[in-house]
């Protein structure tokens, strides 16, 4: 077996998704399987979800939600092909030659890891969504040329292959149970362990929409899980990479976090009021993740 696809699910509709790539490796008559793995979903999905059991070649059901990094080392056992495609689950199919590129490029260059891209829609979805929207816009819908300027910090887990016997080296750091940063922390550990990032232009379209009220939750939450691995990197490797752990760490060597974290209490309100109204700069969001993320450190003193 060649390619196996795999898809965590928690809380999405995957039919199109999976019946897309069905319809592809149907096309282009390469060996592909495709294992689904819900990681505890709405009972709502489930059932929504339930008539892929008969055309996928795995579906697991998990009975308690595991997280985005442990759930992606469990496709490990399950799959016997040579390379692994993850999928965000909120994914769409945009190109014919989806699976093609993909497996065209593996047969030319034999990678180790490949990461293919993303869009969104290049209009807003609404003020109420438009936080999220331009974090996806601006900071994770970067073109192939950009990306392969600094394949490592841009590379992302919504769209990306990886051989099975690197993954299975190098796994997906379980400690990371929350939302935020597991992406940039493997890709990390890739790199020290000398292991090339290709970029390619294979991108999928991700629809997932998400209010303001639900992003900036997520922005905390990211905030939080990057506390805990400062708390526990030492020596700052995991984290030397994240500009929002460089920030703290050098506001924390000159004593400047104490003094915004003062005003930061100040601030703070009027930080989330522009966020939550979807028009604010990124640089608003900025600056709530780096109160979120001293206020965290302080708390693990």
């Amino acid at each position: 077996m060649k390619l196996s696809i795999c898809i965590p699910i928690y809380d999405e509709d995957v039919n199109e998704l999976v019946n897309d790539l069905i319809h592809q490796i149907r096309v282009c008559g390469w060996e592909a399987d495709i294992i689904l793995i819900d990681d505890a979903s709405d009972p709502y999905f489930i059932e929504i979800n339930k008539n892929l059991e008969g055309k996928v070649n795995q579906f697991i059901y998990l009975k308690k939600n595991i997280g985005r990094s442990k759930i992606r080392n469990l496709f490990l056992n399950y799959s016997h092909a040579e390379y692994l495609l993850f999928l965000d689950c909120d994914g769409k199919i945009i190109s014919d030659n989806f699976l093609v590129n993909y497996l065209d490029f593996i047969e030319k260059h034999q990678p180790d890891v490949i990461y293919g891209g993303r869009k969104a829609s290049p209009e807003s979805p609404g003020q109420a969504y438009g936080l999220r929207w331009k974090f996806a816009t601006e900071r994770e819908n970067m073109p192939v040329a950009k990306r392969l300027k600094e394949p490592y910090l841009d590379f992302q887990t919504n769209n990306f292959v990886v051989r099975k016997s690197i993954l299975e080296k190098i796994p997906f750091n379980e400690a990371m149970t929350d939302y935020g940063y597991e992406d940039l922390v493997f890709s990390q550990d890739l790199k020290r362990h000398h292991i090339k990032i290709d970029h390619i232009d294979n991108p999928i379209f991700n629809n997932g929409l998400e209010t303001n009220v639900v992003f900036l939750g997520k922005a905390d939450q990211s905030a939080k899980s990057l506390a805990r691995l400062i708390g526990r990197d030492k020596n700052f490797e995991s984290v030397s990479q994240i500009k929002l752990a460089k920030a703290y760490l050098l506001m924390k060597r000159t004593g400047a976090a104490f003094v915004y974290q003062m005003i930061y209490r100040l601030l703070k309100p009027y930080l989330q009021k522009r966020l939550l109204n979807g028009d604010a700069s990124l640089r608003v969001l900025d600056l709530y993740k780096l109160g979120q993320l001293i206020g965290y450190m302080n708390k693990r003193k």
